[in-house]
């Protein structure tokens, strides 16, 4: 395979200065300025074009770059062409370029690749509180190549799009409602008629649960050693996720002392043995 040099060389001596008259260069000089007109225009009409597509906005700027590097190169080889050269040989080095920083830039196009189906299937928007790649934030930022999250202590986690698209995401913004189901602890001493009552009443008390699509629900989970668990669950807005979390569990306290219904924790009984 020839190298660059070569094809350089090779591209020179087929070009003959003697061979240039003035209507020569008034020749490639017209066909240079068409070829810009061309181009400008082209670019005029990608760009309303893409506008009024459903493809989403953050591939236009990229869809826009490719056509103006492949539209320029291709000026540039009907130039060349125009004066004489040999542009076989130019566009073989090209090829070879191009797969040359490809196979240089893999990882990079890799995420590309993976940023373009994200930007197309969108499984997450801007806003939303996801979980992937074994970490949660908020989406700030969804790029060609990186998508940015901001977790709740506002930290930036930085994710390569090609493993956002390889791996499980869920997103807990999408539908705009969650349940929230939490577990509680009662002591075998209290009727169960009572706990419930009073799990009800911490429920009805915070603002952020929603009667719809189902109003709060208090049900007896499981039995354990020292104590039965109780489950509730309620309806909330994603958005509120954790303002009820965190409500609810400061009522429920509230509750259990308004109901006198009593909450277990761990307790070490000790016997000591009188010596004779």
């Amino acid at each position: 395979m020839a190298t660059v040099g070569e094809v350089l060389e090779n591209t020179a001596q087929t070009i003959d200065p003697q061979e240039f008259s003035w209507e020569g260069l008034i020749q490639v000089a017209v066909v240079a300025v068409i070829g810009v007109v061309v181009i400008q225009v082209t670019q005029k009409l990608m760009t309303k074009l893409l506008k009024r597509s459903k493809m989403p906005p953050g591939m236009h700027r990229y869809m826009l770059l490719i056509m103006k590097i492949l539209l320029w190169t291709l000026l540039v080889l009907v130039v060349l062409g125009s004066i004489g050269a040999e542009v076989t040989s130019i566009i073989a080095l090209l090829s070879v370029a191009g797969l040359a920083v490809s196979m240089a830039l893999q990882n990079t196009l890799s995420n590309v690749a993976g940023g373009i189906m994200l930007l197309v299937v969108k499984p997450f928007q801007v806003g939303h509180y996801i979980e992937a790649n074994g970490v949660q934030g908020t989406v700030s930022a969804i790029s060609l190549s990186y998508t940015t999250l901001v977790t709740v202590d506002n930290r930036e986690i930085i994710i390569p799009n090609s493993e956002m698209a390889s791996n499980k995401i869920t997103n807990n913004s999408s539908l705009g409602t969650r349940r929230l189901d939490l577990m509680f602890s009662a002591s075998y001493d209290d009727a169960t008629q009572d706990v419930i009552e009073a799990l009800k009443d911490a429920l009805s008390r915070v603002p952020q649960v929603l009667e719809e699509p189902e109003e709060p629900m208090v049900h007896l989970r499981e039995y354990q050693s020292s104590c039965i668990v109780y489950e509730t669950r309620s309806w909330i807005l994603s958005s509120d996720y954790w303002t009820a979390y965190f409500a609810i569990q400061e009522e429920v306290r509230e509750a259990f002392l308004r109901h006198n219904v009593h909450m277990t924790y761990d307790r070490l009984t000790v016997h000591i043995a009188e010596s004779e």
